[in-house]
């Protein structure tokens, strides 16, 4: 009877060791989403109500989630929700 190990990508890799180096992955999700979230709204978000909400809920659903002690997988896909809705208001304010 043989085991192989599957071989795993480095997405794979990082929600699976995530969990390991929640730390570290704390304080880089915690500076990335309030720095692109500050910039974001500076930039033009302030202006608008919907687009004020789309920065304000998810970065503090990321934001609660990590004071929660939630799961990293959650924490996770919180905040790249929140990169993502914060990088398009960015690119969007930028060359408007």
């Amino acid at each position: 009877m043989e085991v192989r190990a599957q071989q795993q990508n480095r997405f794979e890799r990082l929600f699976s060791d995530s969990e390991f180096n929640r730390f570290g992955l704390i304080c880089v999700i915690l500076t990335i989403v309030g720095c692109l979230g500050g910039i974001a709204v500076g930039l033009g978000a302030i202006n608008n109500v919907v687009a004020l909400t789309a920065v304000i809920v998810p970065t503090m659903a990321t934001l609660s989630l990590l004071l929660a002690v939630s799961p990293m997988r959650w924490i996770m896909g919180a905040a790249t929700v929140c990169v993502s809705l914060d990088l398009i208001l960015i690119l969007y304010y930028t060359l408007a």
